[in-house]
């Protein structure tokens, strides 16, 4: 069973917020569009892996969907979106403001075409303040919300390598844009759904955010090693690293218990988690003396054994090579024109016990069902050439 197999989203979205929205929708039935400028966007390009250019993460962000070329701004292109844009449920677009205007994909114009559509956009910023016209990608937003400050050393603030910020605003947004189905189901009524990447920074980083104005703590960046509660860092072995992260005193008990010295249980500065955290160097340098000795899977073996979480710190070769990643069945093996071998495609992260949520089309090629689509809203062959002569398609 799919769940939206009666919804129709057209996705004008670019990069991350916008595409991964419409392919978390996509997983869950609905016939999505992936529209694109006549000669590519600038997202399916980005990182290649095939020879025609096609990128890695295109791959990944576009399943699930169709593809269709089309500029807007061109009055045969307007025409066809005139068509197109009744016949959609959902429009995704993580466009400026004044770039959806242009586009005539406001919400006010959208309304004009479907009273009841649902357009869901995402801003680096917001949509109001003094940064609302401002552009932005991800890393912005994580240097805006303390992020950086923190994730790095006190002397350089370092950026999350993947861009969290962006699919965390993609995620909830396909479950704002989920809520307004539901509630066009239930009212009759359309929305106009908005997110945010700095919104979606702030909320990671809420709870800082909420001590930082009340206790006015100060924190810092102290690179892998927690502040919260210890032992929380990374610790190498002999053959490798290992992150260890110990939260609450069940869990300390069992690893000073692992340790086998009284003093990490006995001693007044390693009561609490937050004691514990000020103390965090003490108990890292232990624990580094500890995984010293031993190899990635001695050390992983005994931690387990004694239920403390931790995990190999993997490269993404050995993410692909675990054993435990190849066994979930997380990545499916998907062919793409232009590739040798099948590539590891993410399918959506959760499962469902009723529902179909397989990956069902790989992404499209550029402009890969133009034709089909045109001739499904009624245009000839005659039409589709002239559209194509006057490079709207």
């Amino acid at each position: 069973m799919q769940l939206l197999n009666d919804v129709r989203v057209l996705d004008f979205g670019r990069y991350i917020a916008g595409p991964f929205c419409a392919a978390l929708l996509g997983d869950l039935g609905a016939d999505v569009i992936r529209i694109e400028k006549v000669d590519g966007s600038e997202d399916r390009f980005t990182a290649p892996v095939s020879r025609n250019g096609d990128g890695a993460s295109f791959m990944q962000l576009n399943r699930n969907k169709r593809g269709l070329t089309l500029n807007p701004r061109k009055p045969e292109g307007r025409q066809i979106l005139d068509r197109l844009i009744p016949t959609a449920d959902v429009v995704i677009a993580n466009l400026p403001p004044d770039t959806l205007a242009s586009m005539a994909l406001d919400y006010e114009t959208l309304r004009a075409h479907r009273s009841d559509i649902i357009l869901t956009t995402s801003t680096a910023f917001g949509a109001s303040g003094p940064y609302a016209t401002r552009i932005g990608f991800d890393g912005v937003a994580q240097a805006m919300s303390g992020n950086m400050h923190m994730t790095g050393n006190a002397d350089e603030p370092t950026k999350n390598y993947f861009p969290y910020v962006d699919f965390t605003t993609a995620s909830l947004n396909a479950m704002a844009t989920l809520a307004a189905i539901i509630h066009r189901t239930k009212t009759g009524e359309g929305q106009h759904v908005q997110g945010s990447l700095l919104a979606s920074a702030l909320s990671i980083a809420n709870g800082t955010m909420i001590e930082q104005a009340l206790l006015g703590v100060n924190r810092s960046g102290t690179g892998n090693r927690g502040q919260t509660s210890a032992p929380s860092d990374t610790f190498q072995t002999k053959d490798g690293w290992i992150l260890v992260q110990v939260v609450g005193n069940p869990l300390y008990e069992r690893w000073a218990r692992l340790m086998g010295e009284d003093l990490w249980r006995t001693d007044p500065k390693y009561a609490t988690d937050e004691s514990r955290g000020l103390h965090a160097v003490d108990i890292s340098t232990r624990m580094q003396e500890w995984t010293s000795s031993r190899t990635t899977t001695e050390a992983v073996k005994a931690l387990e054994d004694a239920r403390i979480p931790c995990g190999e710190v993997l490269s993404p070769q050995g993410a692909l090579d675990n054993e435990q990643v190849q066994a979930m069945g997380f990545l499916e093996s998907i062919d793409y024109p232009g590739i040798d071998t099948p590539a590891p495609i993410a399918h959506m992260p959760m499962d469902f016990s009723t529902l179909d949520v397989s990956i069902r089309r790989r992404a499209p090629t550029l402009g890969e069902h133009t034709n089909e689509i045109l001739e499904s809203l009624g245009f000839d062959k005659s039409e589709i050439i002239s559209f194509k002569d006057a490079r709207a398609i």
